[in-house]
């Protein structure tokens, strides 16, 4: 078998409804050079049904408990990937057909990173369109104190820098926010991004009414934020004021999903927490009146 241009890794843990989609788009690929790996955490619902029929020998499966840490599942995957390029795909996502055609033709070697736009879907209705970078955002500084500006299925990354850097970090106080912390760790290490504004990417939307994991991806970004701010070097005068402002919209962030789940509570003690740490946002403000509403009515 011929080396593949591009290797394709999907962790996944029984979502085989959803696999066999994005396992299709990948096959639908105008690019046919390729590898997939699909990651499997011993799911028991017929994940390995849904992979061993498609025959198809450039997609391999790869049974491996991850303990919980979706990162260690990237990082096996990593691992067995043989092509100069790795696209992530998680298994609930899929591409439009010419994702790795459009992201291969971008590349070239003044390149380790090329992000794309994706469009979100709830069910089958189109949210919105998210365009990944620009390349402003995603320099360090822009990422610690901006945010994340990629996602995981809408980029491609050259294969032997991400294999230096370590992959994913599998510490368990990032789950949810691995891959925030990996675009930071790129970013730091020099890494060379070119964003295109294609929409090659269908994101799938999942609304969770568990605060629990609301505040768990609260939680891990605010741990991403503080340890990269407390190792970074050549601080600023104004970087204090910037990582309290950067903590207060993570708690911003939380507040607004705690009140679309219902969770008045939680919302207000996040909103508030947010104000305390960084009272010139004004969004901050509209949302602790949204969540002060049913104690006004009782």
């Amino acid at each position: 078998m011929s080396e593949p241009r591009i290797s394709v890794v999907i962790p996944t843990y029984n979502q085989a409804a959803y696999l066999r989609e994005a396992l299709a788009s990948v096959l639908a690929q105008t690019m046919p050079d390729w590898e997939a790996v699909v990651v499997n955490n011993f799911s028991d619902d017929d994940t390995v049904e849904a992979v061993e029929s498609l025959a198809d020998p450039r997609v391999t499966l790869v049974n491996f408990a991850n303990g919980g840490i979706i990162a260690a599942s990237r990082n096996l995957g990593l691992a067995k990937a043989r092509a100069e390029w790795t696209a992530f795909l998680d298994s609930d996502d899929k591409w439009r057909p010419e994702k790795l055609e459009r992201c291969l033709a971008a590349a070239d070697n003044a390149l380790d990173v090329v992000g794309h736009g994706l469009v979100m879907f709830k069910g089958e209705r189109e949210v919105r369109t998210i365009l990944s970078g620009p390349g402003n955002k995603a320099r360090y500084r822009s990422l610690l104190f901006g945010g994340s500006c990629m996602t995981p299925s809408a980029i491609l990354i050259r294969t032997e820098f991400l294999k230096g850097l370590g992959g994913f970090s599998e510490d368990r106080a990032y789950i949810t926010a691995e891959d925030y912390e990996l675009w930071l760790k790129m970013a730091g290490a020099g890494a060379r991004f070119a964003f295109i504004p294609d929409l090659l990417t269908d994101y799938r939307i999942h609304e969770s009414s568990a605060s629990n994991s609301i505040q768990l991806h609260r939680d891990s970004s605010l741990r991403v934020v503080e340890d990269h701010y407390r190792a970074m070097a050549g601080k600023r005068w104004a970087d204090p004021i910037r990582w309290r402002r950067r903590i207060a919209l993570i708690h911003y962030g939380a507040a607004r999903k705690f009140l679309a789940a219902g969770d008045h509570r939680a919302s207000r003690a996040s909103t508030f927490k947010s104000l305390s740490l960084f009272p010139f946002t004004a969004r901050a403000y509209a949302n602790l009146l949204l969540c002060l509403l049913p104690l006004a009515r009782s």
